[in-house]
Protein backbone atom coordinates (compact mmCIF):
# COMPACT_ATOMS: atom_id res chain seq x y z
CA UNK A 1 0.00 0.00 0.00
CA UNK A 2 0.96 3.82 -0.65
CA UNK A 3 1.59 5.60 2.41
CA UNK A 4 -0.47 8.96 0.89
CA UNK A 5 2.47 10.93 2.23
CA UNK A 6 2.41 12.82 -1.65
CA UNK A 7 -0.99 13.95 -1.61
CA UNK A 8 -3.71 15.37 -0.42
CA UNK A 9 -6.66 12.47 0.77
CA UNK A 10 -9.85 13.12 -0.39
CA UNK A 11 -12.85 13.90 2.39
CA UNK A 12 -15.03 11.29 3.56
CA UNK A 13 -17.89 13.35 4.86
CA UNK A 14 -21.46 12.42 6.68
CA UNK A 15 -24.53 14.60 7.37
CA UNK A 16 -24.47 14.04 10.94
CA UNK A 17 -21.86 13.45 13.96
CA UNK A 18 -23.10 10.47 14.89
CA UNK A 19 -22.25 8.64 11.64
CA UNK A 20 -18.54 9.53 12.11
CA UNK A 21 -17.55 6.45 13.88
CA UNK A 22 -13.96 6.21 16.22
CA UNK A 23 -11.01 5.36 14.34
CA UNK A 24 -10.59 1.62 13.34
CA UNK A 25 -6.74 1.99 13.09
CA UNK A 26 -3.96 4.70 13.74
CA UNK A 27 -4.90 5.53 9.89
CA UNK A 28 -8.50 5.84 9.99
CA UNK A 29 -8.72 9.56 9.01
CA UNK A 30 -11.44 11.53 10.34
CA UNK A 31 -14.79 12.42 8.62
CA UNK A 32 -15.92 15.99 7.71
CA UNK A 33 -19.36 16.43 9.55
CA UNK A 34 -21.56 18.25 7.61
CA UNK A 35 -23.78 20.04 10.56
CA UNK A 36 -27.05 20.88 9.82
CA UNK A 37 -26.36 21.03 5.85
CA UNK A 38 -30.06 21.90 5.74
CA UNK A 39 -30.56 24.56 8.24
CA UNK A 40 -27.88 26.75 7.76
CA UNK A 41 -27.64 29.67 4.54
CA UNK A 42 -27.52 27.94 1.36
CA UNK A 43 -24.16 30.25 0.97
CA UNK A 44 -22.81 29.12 4.12
CA UNK A 45 -22.91 25.35 3.01
CA UNK A 46 -21.28 26.18 -0.27
CA UNK A 47 -18.60 27.95 0.71
CA UNK A 48 -18.42 25.25 3.52
CA UNK A 49 -18.34 22.43 0.10
CA UNK A 50 -15.93 24.80 -1.53
CA UNK A 51 -13.42 24.85 0.83
CA UNK A 52 -13.43 21.24 1.17
CA UNK A 53 -12.96 20.84 -2.92
CA UNK A 54 -9.86 23.41 -2.55
CA UNK A 55 -8.33 21.44 0.84
CA UNK A 56 -8.75 17.87 -0.75
CA UNK A 57 -9.62 17.84 -4.51
CA UNK A 58 -12.41 15.57 -4.06
CA UNK A 59 -15.28 15.09 -1.76
CA UNK A 60 -17.00 12.08 -1.25
CA UNK A 61 -20.49 12.62 0.96
CA UNK A 62 -21.86 9.50 2.65
CA UNK A 63 -25.87 10.12 3.73
CA UNK A 64 -28.42 7.72 4.77
CA UNK A 65 -31.51 6.95 2.71
CA UNK A 66 -33.57 8.01 6.36
CA UNK A 67 -31.91 11.58 6.13
CA UNK A 68 -34.84 14.57 5.97
CA UNK A 69 -35.78 14.87 2.00
CA UNK A 70 -34.43 18.48 2.92
CA UNK A 71 -31.12 17.66 3.51
CA UNK A 72 -31.13 15.55 0.62
CA UNK A 73 -32.29 18.37 -1.68
CA UNK A 74 -29.67 20.63 0.06
CA UNK A 75 -26.61 18.60 -1.24
CA UNK A 76 -28.13 18.20 -4.75
CA UNK A 77 -28.57 22.28 -4.69
CA UNK A 78 -25.03 22.79 -3.39
CA UNK A 79 -23.19 20.69 -6.16
CA UNK A 80 -25.44 21.96 -8.88
CA UNK A 81 -24.52 25.38 -7.93
CA UNK A 82 -20.68 24.51 -7.46
CA UNK A 83 -20.74 22.79 -11.04
CA UNK A 84 -18.25 20.49 -9.86
CA UNK A 85 -17.91 17.02 -10.82
CA UNK A 86 -15.07 17.06 -7.51
CA UNK A 87 -18.30 16.02 -5.57
CA UNK A 88 -19.58 12.60 -5.62
CA UNK A 89 -22.92 12.07 -3.65
CA UNK A 90 -23.21 8.71 -2.48
CA UNK A 91 -26.63 6.60 -0.44
CA UNK A 92 -26.26 3.12 -0.63
CA UNK A 93 -28.86 0.86 0.40
CA UNK A 94 -27.72 0.49 3.94
CA UNK A 95 -29.48 0.95 7.39
CA UNK A 96 -27.53 3.69 9.51
CA UNK A 97 -25.39 1.98 11.67
CA UNK A 98 -24.05 -0.60 8.69
CA UNK A 99 -23.43 2.92 6.75
CA UNK A 100 -21.42 4.44 9.55
CA UNK A 101 -19.65 1.13 9.31
CA UNK A 102 -19.25 1.32 5.36
CA UNK A 103 -18.08 5.12 6.12
CA UNK A 104 -15.21 4.05 8.78
CA UNK A 105 -13.99 1.54 5.96
CA UNK A 106 -13.65 4.25 3.30
CA UNK A 107 -12.10 6.61 5.88
CA UNK A 108 -9.56 3.81 6.80
CA UNK A 109 -8.79 3.06 2.69
CA UNK A 110 -8.66 7.43 1.98
CA UNK A 111 -5.60 7.36 4.01
CA UNK A 112 -4.01 4.56 0.83
CA UNK A 113 -2.95 5.32 -2.69
CA UNK A 114 -6.00 5.19 -3.98
CA UNK A 115 -7.69 7.98 -6.58
CA UNK A 116 -10.81 9.80 -5.91
CA UNK A 117 -12.77 7.95 -8.52
CA UNK A 118 -11.53 4.37 -6.97
CA UNK A 119 -12.19 5.02 -3.41
CA UNK A 120 -15.81 6.14 -4.27
CA UNK A 121 -16.37 3.60 -6.38
CA UNK A 122 -14.96 1.35 -3.61
CA UNK A 123 -18.17 1.97 -1.78
CA UNK A 124 -20.34 -0.06 -3.69
CA UNK A 125 -17.92 -2.96 -3.84
CA UNK A 126 -17.67 -2.67 0.22
CA UNK A 127 -21.54 -2.87 0.58
CA UNK A 128 -21.71 -6.15 -0.43
CA UNK A 129 -19.38 -7.42 2.42
CA UNK A 130 -22.05 -5.40 5.10
CA UNK A 131 -24.26 -7.10 6.67
CA UNK A 132 -26.95 -4.98 8.59
CA UNK A 133 -29.97 -5.82 11.24
CA UNK A 134 -31.33 -4.86 13.59
CA UNK A 135 -33.46 -6.73 17.22
CA UNK A 136 -37.04 -4.95 16.89
CA UNK A 137 -39.54 -4.56 19.66
CA UNK A 138 -41.67 -3.85 16.85
CA UNK A 139 -42.74 -4.29 13.39
CA UNK A 140 -45.63 -2.50 12.67
CA UNK A 141 -43.93 0.54 10.85
CA UNK A 142 -41.43 -1.34 9.23
CA UNK A 143 -40.97 -0.59 5.95
CA UNK A 144 -37.87 -1.24 4.36
CA UNK A 145 -37.99 -4.83 4.21
CA UNK A 146 -40.28 -7.07 1.26
CA UNK A 147 -44.28 -6.33 2.12
CA UNK A 148 -44.73 -9.79 2.57
CA UNK A 149 -42.66 -10.40 5.30
CA UNK A 150 -44.02 -7.29 7.31
CA UNK A 151 -47.39 -8.42 6.59
CA UNK A 152 -46.65 -11.92 7.82
CA UNK A 153 -45.20 -10.32 10.87
CA UNK A 154 -47.91 -8.18 12.01
CA UNK A 155 -50.33 -11.45 12.38
CA UNK A 156 -47.59 -12.22 15.08
CA UNK A 157 -48.62 -11.69 18.73
CA UNK A 158 -48.05 -7.86 20.62
CA UNK A 159 -44.69 -7.87 22.86
CA UNK A 160 -42.75 -10.30 20.34
CA UNK A 161 -39.29 -9.47 19.33
CA UNK A 162 -38.03 -9.53 16.02
CA UNK A 163 -34.98 -10.58 14.19
CA UNK A 164 -34.56 -8.58 11.05
CA UNK A 165 -31.95 -8.43 8.23
CA UNK A 166 -32.09 -5.55 5.66
CA UNK A 167 -28.74 -6.60 3.75
CA UNK A 168 -27.89 -7.90 1.69
CA UNK A 169 -30.96 -10.28 1.81
CA UNK A 170 -33.76 -9.86 3.35
CA UNK A 171 -34.86 -11.99 6.74
CA UNK A 172 -37.53 -11.55 9.67
CA UNK A 173 -38.04 -14.03 12.29
CA UNK A 174 -39.51 -13.84 15.58
CA UNK A 175 -37.93 -14.09 18.95
CA UNK A 176 -37.31 -17.89 20.18
CA UNK A 177 -35.35 -20.91 20.74
CA UNK A 178 -35.19 -21.76 17.48
CA UNK A 179 -34.56 -18.38 15.80
CA UNK A 180 -31.85 -18.18 13.91
CA UNK A 181 -30.20 -15.33 11.19
CA UNK A 182 -28.06 -16.47 8.44
CA UNK A 183 -24.83 -14.13 8.73
CA UNK A 184 -21.49 -13.92 6.65
CA UNK A 185 -19.58 -16.66 5.46
CA UNK A 186 -16.25 -15.04 5.89
CA UNK A 187 -14.88 -13.42 9.31
CA UNK A 188 -16.11 -10.08 10.61
CA UNK A 189 -16.31 -8.12 13.53
CA UNK A 190 -19.64 -7.04 14.67
CA UNK A 191 -20.89 -3.44 15.97
CA UNK A 192 -24.09 -3.16 17.96
CA UNK A 193 -25.82 0.12 19.00
CA UNK A 194 -28.75 0.06 21.73
CA UNK A 195 -31.85 1.93 21.70
CA UNK A 196 -34.83 1.63 23.65
CA UNK A 197 -35.01 -2.04 23.71
CA UNK A 198 -33.74 -4.06 26.92
CA UNK A 199 -32.42 -7.48 25.64
CA UNK A 200 -28.93 -8.94 24.84
CA UNK A 201 -29.82 -11.34 22.29
CA UNK A 202 -27.88 -9.86 20.12
CA UNK A 203 -24.67 -10.47 21.99
CA UNK A 204 -25.37 -13.33 23.54
CA UNK A 205 -26.73 -15.50 20.77
CA UNK A 206 -26.27 -13.87 17.28
CA UNK A 207 -22.43 -13.14 17.41
CA UNK A 208 -21.43 -16.08 18.60
CA UNK A 209 -24.06 -18.12 16.09
CA UNK A 210 -21.90 -15.58 13.36
CA UNK A 211 -19.20 -16.58 14.48
CA UNK A 212 -17.59 -12.89 15.20
CA UNK A 213 -14.14 -12.45 15.59
CA UNK A 214 -15.05 -9.22 17.45
CA UNK A 215 -17.61 -7.26 19.00
CA UNK A 216 -17.89 -2.99 19.56
CA UNK A 217 -20.86 -1.01 20.76
CA UNK A 218 -21.53 2.35 19.22
CA UNK A 219 -24.29 5.02 20.22
CA UNK A 220 -27.28 4.33 18.00
CA UNK A 221 -27.26 7.03 15.08
CA UNK A 222 -30.30 9.21 14.96
CA UNK A 223 -31.44 8.35 11.68
CA UNK A 224 -32.25 4.29 12.71
CA UNK A 225 -35.46 5.18 14.24
CA UNK A 226 -36.70 6.60 11.85
CA UNK A 227 -35.36 3.79 9.40
CA UNK A 228 -36.38 0.84 11.29
CA UNK A 229 -40.56 2.25 12.27
CA UNK A 230 -39.27 2.28 16.11
CA UNK A 231 -37.20 3.47 18.37
CA UNK A 232 -37.80 0.13 20.52
CA UNK A 233 -34.01 -1.54 18.89
CA UNK A 234 -30.85 -3.28 18.89
CA UNK A 235 -29.05 -2.18 15.84
CA UNK A 236 -26.25 -4.41 14.71
CA UNK A 237 -23.98 -4.73 11.52
CA UNK A 238 -20.62 -6.77 10.32
CA UNK A 239 -18.11 -5.85 8.65
CA UNK A 240 -14.61 -6.32 7.72
CA UNK A 241 -12.39 -4.34 10.14
CA UNK A 242 -8.48 -4.80 8.70
CA UNK A 243 -7.27 -2.33 6.10
CA UNK A 244 -5.20 -4.59 4.31
CA UNK A 245 -8.15 -6.79 3.79
CA UNK A 246 -10.41 -3.87 2.11
CA UNK A 247 -7.21 -2.78 0.18
CA UNK A 248 -6.98 -6.42 -1.61
CA UNK A 249 -10.60 -6.36 -2.23
CA UNK A 250 -10.50 -2.77 -3.88
CA UNK A 251 -7.36 -3.50 -5.28
CA UNK A 252 -8.75 -6.79 -7.01
CA UNK A 253 -11.23 -5.54 -8.97
CA UNK A 254 -9.85 -3.83 -12.58
CA UNK A 255 -9.70 -0.27 -12.96
CA UNK A 256 -10.79 1.86 -16.14
CA UNK A 257 -11.36 5.01 -17.13
CA UNK A 258 -14.92 6.97 -17.31
CA UNK A 259 -16.20 7.76 -20.77
CA UNK A 260 -17.31 10.88 -19.44
CA UNK A 261 -15.12 12.34 -17.41
CA UNK A 262 -12.06 10.92 -17.38
CA UNK A 263 -11.45 9.50 -13.39
CA UNK A 264 -10.28 5.89 -12.74
CA UNK A 265 -13.12 3.83 -11.21
CA UNK A 266 -13.84 -0.07 -10.44
CA UNK A 267 -17.28 -0.98 -11.53
CA UNK A 268 -19.87 0.27 -13.92
CA UNK A 269 -20.44 3.74 -12.65
CA UNK A 270 -18.78 6.51 -11.90
CA UNK A 271 -20.24 8.51 -8.74
CA UNK A 272 -18.87 11.34 -8.94
CA UNK A 273 -20.71 11.79 -12.69
CA UNK A 274 -22.86 9.24 -12.31
CA UNK A 275 -22.09 7.95 -16.11
CA UNK A 276 -22.10 4.35 -16.91
CA UNK A 277 -20.00 1.91 -18.95
CA UNK A 278 -21.26 2.61 -22.67
CA UNK A 279 -20.42 -1.27 -23.12
CA UNK A 280 -20.80 -4.58 -20.90
CA UNK A 281 -18.54 -6.19 -22.49
CA UNK A 282 -15.23 -5.11 -21.24
CA UNK A 283 -16.00 -4.74 -17.34
CA UNK A 284 -15.82 -6.46 -14.33
CA UNK A 285 -18.79 -6.80 -12.62
CA UNK A 286 -19.16 -6.06 -8.63
CA UNK A 287 -20.56 -8.97 -6.82
CA UNK A 288 -24.47 -9.55 -7.04
CA UNK A 289 -26.69 -7.55 -4.30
Amino acid sequence: MGNGELRVPTAIAVTSADMALPPQDERTLPAVVLRDVDKRPLDHALTEMQGLIEAHGHVIVVYSRAVPAAVERRLHTVRSLLESDRIALFRPELPPLGLAALTRQLRQLASCDLSPGVLASAGRLLTHYVHAGALLGSVARLDRVPVGLTSHAKSWVPGSQFGVIAHPEPQLVRIGPEARLAGPEFGTWMLLARGQLQSDWVSATLAPSWRVQGLREAPLPAESADWWGTGKLVEFCTYLPDLSVLYQLVGSVRRSSCHWCGIDVIGDRCVFCSATAPSYDNRLQLPAG
